[in-house]
């Protein structure tokens, strides 16, 4: 197996302002050290957590823009991203990255913009992502940018994706696996964590931990719901 272009990073937790909100996010205030272990590496949790906040700092340190795009995209329509970036060190290995995407679902909009700009001066065109529904020209985008010995960073794929495109997705990432390429994803979705032989951490406790993909809550919380349906909108006062 080809060795993974980053195999962890290391926080320098002194950089953070005295008053950063990332002193109130546990997983991240504990955080010194972060071994990558598969190429394919999920972060789970519930909202707030810290794991789109430090997939994003993976993002911005690895050289992509902060709403997404690939390192060629340089524009901003709303400055956002943690002081993170900053305190954080990519380990690398000897092998290069010949391409790479960060995919984020709440700015996909400006993204998709932002690639029919680009596209005007490209020989390829533009793919005009606007004209597609929004799955759509998510899964279209993930095809037409995913390839081998490759970088991607993916942030909430599915929320905007059907469960059949979900399926869709889990097909691309084994097609760029065995083509060298590796990725990072935060994910709620029990279909995209079923992932054979992922590694899954979990940013919910005080540190974060590996996790099995039946003692996610995703997981769990999903197959309660669809086992015991009536009961669980009972105890809700739906029913």
């Amino acid at each position: 197996m080809n060795e993974l272009l980053i195999r962890g990073i290391e926080i320098n937790r002194t950089m953070f302002a005295p008053d950063s909100y990332l002193h109130r996010i546990p997983a991240i205030a504990a955080l010194d050290t972060l071994t990558l272990q598969k190429p394919v590496t999920f972060f789970v949790g519930e909202n707030g957590s810290g794991k789109s906040t430090l997939l994003e700092a993976i993002a911005v340190a690895s050289g992509f823009n902060p709403e997404g795009g690939t390192r060629n995209y340089s524009f901003s329509t709303y400055d956002s991203h943690s002081e993170l970036c900053e305190a954080l060190r990519l380990i690398k290995s000897h092998r290069k990255a010949k391409w790479g995407y960060f995919l984020r679902a709440e700015s996909f909009y400006n993204v998709a913009t932002a690639e029919e700009e680009y596209g005007r001066f490209s020989v390829r065109g533009s793919e005009h992502y606007h004209e597609c529904s929004h799955g759509e020209s998510f899964l279209k985008l993930m095809q037409n940018n995913f390839t081998g010995d490759s970088i991607y960073l993916l942030d909430e794929p599915e929320a905007a994706l059907s469960p059949q495109r979900q399926l869709s997705l889990l097909i691309e990432l084994y097609r760029c696996l065995n083509l060298g390429s590796q990725f990072i994803i935060a994910t709620h979705s029990p279909i995209l964590l079923g992932f054979p032989d992922a590694d899954i951490l979990n940013f919910d406790s005080d540190r974060i931990q590996h996790c099995s993909y039946e003692d996610t809550e995703s997981y769990q919380v999903t197959k309660m719901f669809l086992n015991h349906r009536e009961q669980m909108l009972k105890r809700l006062e739906i029913l």
